[in-house]
């Protein structure tokens, strides 16, 4: 990788800032490895900067004739460059280049702003002590961070989300002017207009897709997953995967892959499974005029859950969102989980709060389209959305780590049917009997929680049977929960229902 632009623009023309260059008139490692590391952390964003080795500084400006340095000493420069920087923690490599200027050699050393920031180095590369220390550049000068400066650079390090970062490997041009015109059309934009006549450069910037110094402007992540065409080619298999599975064995099984800016992604993949993997299914009644309308997967839970998962995925981690459907559930995998924030019990309810986004930027569009609401609105949703379908709650799960997370939302017991000819299952039918009995119990002497009703008779918090059991006891009217107008309260319990209520009224408490 060789230098964004010539020497002469860095050093003449004013392409460069002068705050951004430091002259140094020879070699000296352990000031060349606290510069390196000050413009690598770039407290104040202005795009890393550049050491220029044999040029004297003449209060500020460059010298010339340059000084220059010894060609055969280039080399050695070049290797001790990289042993230095090897104890840069993290590990931070810059771009160097033998320059010729006035008919001398000079050594150039380009720093971008890190991705990794906050870096650190050795104060001195001749004590034995291990002290390091982080640099920072403050008034065109390097200097040791104290500790304002240093809350200030980790401030300025949390604030620089992944979907937010430029991307070294794009250039401007990757981005495809259609879409970024499209998208201003469709969000009703007041730089749809101007869009149609400026250069793309013009409009990326003013809608922050872009950014950096004017020698090196690149497109920022979240710019090239919603304005090229292959993100994947970017972000390794940034894309969704459909498998539907309606045997074990994997006969009969299809797969749909859907690629392309992450909003189509979402818009063509629940197409497909409203398309296709969606069934109505409808109950005439001899004493009512009104059918019962009832889905296998109610569409509003698969769209919040799938927009949720394209909106809280790492795209750092190359793997995609997998969208399973079995005769049993409809599965949505996502990599990693959620915040570790969140405790594990208000995942397993569904009351995931968070102030932490991973993806803000990637939020905003989607936002924007009305793919997703966000404020946290997205689980509320699903269990609103279940609860109004008649279906069992839905299962989250992740683990400790929160290496992953997966959100399960059971079919509809309408559509468990038995293979035409077989038997039912009645053990299976039979366990679900004694659990509501249980369950019944239970509340009759005090009213639980989900996780303590489970350990009271004994199974899982996650149990399928468990979850229809309880649908099925809230839809008879038998049990409810103590909260109705607040579902995902942390002190939500079941209670035996004491007095009727009417269903208009029960369903309307399913509100977020």
């Amino acid at each position: 990788m060789s230098l964004p632009v010539s020497i002469e623009s860095v050093m003449g023309s004013g392409t460069v800032e002068n705050t951004r260059i430091e002259y140094k008139t020879g070699w000296n490692p352990e000031a060349v490895l606290h510069s390196v590391c000050a413009f690598a952390n770039d407290v104040d964003n202005s795009g890393g900067g550049y050491i220029i080795i044999g040029v004297s500084d003449n209060n500020g400006r460059p010298q010339r004739p340059v000084d220059g340095v010894e060609a055969s000493s280039i080399d050695s420069i070049n290797k001790e460059l990289l042993n230095i920087c090897n104890l840069i923690e993290p590990r931070f490599i810059p771009v160097s280049e033998d320059v010729l200027l006035d008919g001398k050699h000079i050594f150039v050393i380009w720093v971008p702003g890190g991705y990794d920031r906050p870096y650190k180095c050795p104060v001195s590369l001749s004590s034995r002590r291990n002290e390091k220390a982080y640099y920072i550049r403050k008034l065109g000068s390097t200097i040791k961070a104290n500790r304002n400066d240093e809350r200030r650079l980790f401030e300025a390090s949390a604030s620089n989300p992944f979907d937010d970062r430029v991307n070294p490997n794009a250039e401007i041009s990757d981005l495809r002017f259609g879409l970024i015109s499209d998208f201003l059309r469709r969000i009703d934009s007041g730089l749809y207009e101007s869009s149609l006549e400026k250069p793309v450069e013009e409009t990326a910037s003013s809608m922050r897709i872009i950014r950096g110094p004017a020698e090196f402007r690149k497109p920022v992540n979240a710019g090239l997953m919603f304005f090229s065409e292959r993100p994947d080619d970017f972000f390794p298999y940034a894309r969704i995967e459909v498998v539907d599975k309606p045997d074990p064995t994997g006969i009969g099984m299809t797969e749909k892959i859907f690629t392309g800016p992450l909003d189509r992604q979402l818009s063509d993949a629940l197409a497909y499974i409203r398309n296709y993997i969606i069934k109505e299914r409808v109950t005439k009644f001899s004493d009512r005029a009104e059918a019962l309308r009832n889905y296998n997967f109610p569409y509003t839970a698969v769209e919040e859950a799938l927009a949720n998962a394209v909106y809280h995925k790492s795209y750092q981690i190359h793997e995609p969102i997998t969208v399973t459907v079995t005769p049993d559930a409809l599965e949505i995998l996502s990599i990693p989980g959620p915040d570790i924030s969140i405790s594990s019990e208000d995942i397993e309810s569904g009351h995931m709060i968070s102030d932490i986004y991973r993806n803000r930027r990637i939020g905003d569009f989607l936002k924007e389209l009305r793919l997703v609401e966000g404020r946290n609105t997205g689980m509320p949703r699903i269990l609103k959305a279940m609860a109004q379908n008649g279906s069992p709650f839905p299962v989250f799960k992740t683990d400790d780590e929160r290496t992953y997370f997966r959100v399960i939302l059971p079919v509809h017991r309408a559509f468990l049917s038995q293979p035409q000819g077989s038997v039912p299952d009645k053990p299976s039918l039979k366990r679900a009997g004694d659990m509501k009995n249980a369950v019944l119990d239970e509340l009759e002497m005090e009213d639980l929680s989900l996780r303590d009703l489970a350990n009271k008779i004994g199974v899982s918090r996650s149990s399928h049977v468990l979850s229809r059991v309880i649908s099925e006891l809230i839809g008879d009217e038998k049990i409810e929960w103590t909260d109705k107008r607040n579902v995902h309260s942390r002190t939500q319990k079941l209670t035996l229902v004491r007095y009727r209520t009417k269903l208009a009224e029960r369903t309307q408490d399913y509100r977020p």
